[in-house]
């Protein structure tokens, strides 16, 4: 497994693509201050030190997740932690870039 696939940016636009024919959810990892300064319409803000405590709200969506930030290092992380409850999720890396893929 290459680094890139451990940071979840492996294969991003088949992938991202996949995850939205399944009704993905976007949650944006950023703080609240840099989501109100903009963000991809419809996407959920839950900052990447909260996740830890909305992991159980997060799982009774039951939808597959795409995580996303600034650069797609916090969206990174985010994915780890998601992924370690068993929850379905893609790194989409950075919102902007992102957001040009949907």
């Amino acid at each position: 497994m290459g680094l890139l696939t451990l940071l979840g940016l492996g294969s991003k636009s088949e992938s991202i693509q996949d995850f939205i024919n399944k009704g993905a959810i976007i949650i944006d990892v950023r703080t609240v201050g840099e989501f109100r300064e903009g963000h991809i319409k419809g996407s959920k803000n839950i900052p990447l030190d909260t996740i830890n405590g909305k992991l159980n709200e997060i799982k009774k969506l039951d939808k597959p997740v795409i995580v996303c930030c600034r650069s797609g290092m916090r969206s990174a992380q985010a994915a780890s932690v998601l992924k370690s409850v068993g929850i379905e999720v893609i790194n989409g890396g950075g919102w902007q870039s992102l957001e040009s893929k949907l």
